[in-house]
């Protein structure tokens, strides 16, 4: 046991090398238009931090597009206040949702109907970045010729509610350990792509030659599934290490962290109970497993503490390179129990609940 695991640790290492780092210096001639679009539904929370960071970037020429989403709470009358005197945000009040359309989805699509820009950027509510975020992914579109630049942002675990420290930082260790990095940027193959809605750079002739957001509607996995239509088009996608200049607060509460995986987990694996039992048992055997064998180490030696070692290892390695701390790689065995968990009761449930809106 304790080999494979040092196998996988290796594989682990030796994959996030074909991640793309975002640069520290800006290597591009011309200065296009970038329009930043934001969907927001019922994110008074937010507001205020979202505002602050946008009017912090510092990239020109740039247009802000803000869309209040039928929110129910105080949300457009915080942007008011937020963005008053400032002509490069422009507020949006959406459309009631039609029918085939996720509720995100239709709000992006209105963005992008209303953006000018050359490059569109589309992010969550939830979101703080870096001043210099445009021109670093401004730079590696140019540099690699990518219609879309896109990737996973840092999540500050002090933010995060207990299930959120389990749960959250698994996204990153997913990207690391399962998707072969050097097929999802080097490739059009569309089995190897990974996409994050906080942080979606396209170039905007490209993204309206696939049909825009209008062609994934219905898609509750929206981001994956756009960028799956760009290598489709055999246009390139970049996946980077957006961590470094995006953070995101994702959650406040368990319920939160528990709603907002439990529409997405299933999906993500094609609705195949194959793949939950695979998981279940892979997880089970090579994560959970470790941790219930550790305490023999006490009557037969220290070989027995040896693999919950190395997937602490593995997973603080993970933290290191895209979170900028190691703080929740200590959970790794109650991580794998609680997706073992999760990927069933997302398998079992009939319909999702977001936001206050119900898909099924």
């Amino acid at each position: 046991m304790s080999v494979i695991l040092a196998c996988f640790f290796i594989w682990t290492v030796v994959n996030s090398l074909f991640l793309v780092p975002l640069p520290k210096r800006s290597v591009f001639t011309d200065r296009p238009l970038v329009s930043v679009l934001v969907p927001l539904r019922n994110e008074e929370r937010n507001v205020k931090r979202l505002v602050r960071s946008l009017k912090q970037l510092t990239y020109e020429p740039i247009e802000f597009l803000l869309l209040d989403d039928q929110s129910t709470d105080r949300t457009y009358e915080f942007l008011l206040q937020e963005t008053k005197g400032d002509d490069r945000f422009t507020l949006l009040q959406g459309k009631a949702l039609p029918d085939g359309w996720a509720g995100k989805v239709h709000a992006c699509h209105q963005l992008a109907q209303q953006a000018n820009g050359a490059y569109l950027f589309f992010i969550d509510a939830d979101v703080e970045l870096k001043p210099t975020v445009i021109e670093a992914l401004l730079t590696v579109a140019t540099t690699y010729h990518a219609k879309l630049v896109t990737g996973f942002p840092s999540f500050h675990p002090k933010s995060l509610p207990l299930v959120g420290k389990w749960l959250v930082p698994l996204q990153h260790f997913f990207i690391f350990f399962h998707l072969p990095l050097v097929f999802a940027n080097y490739t059009n193959m569309r089995a190897t792509t990974a996409a994050h809605g906080a942080c979606l750079f396209f170039e905007r002739t490209a993204y309206e030659a696939i049909g825009g957001h209008a062609s994934v509607k219905q898609e509750l996995v929206e981001d994956v599934m756009i960028a799956r239509k760009m290598k489709e088009h055999r246009y390139r996608v970049i996946l980077a290490n957006v961590s470094t200049h995006v953070v995101c607060y994702m959650y406040e509460t368990n319920k939160e962290v528990w709603a907002g995986f439990l529409k997405n987990v299933y999906i993500g694996l094609n609705r195949s109970p194959f793949f939950v039992l695979l998981l279940t048992m892979f997880y089970g055997i090579c994560y959970v497993a470790p941790l219930i064998f550790a305490p023999l180490s006490l009557i037969y030696g220290a070989a027995y503490s040896l693999p919950l070692a190395i997937i602490i290892a593995q997973k603080a390695y993970v933290e290191w390179k895209t979170e900028r701390s190691i703080s929740t790689c200590y959970w790794m065995p109650i991580s794998a129990a609680a997706f073992i968990v999760l990927m069933y009761a997302s398998m079992r449930a009939k319909r999702y609940e977001w936001k206050g809106r119900t898909y099924t």
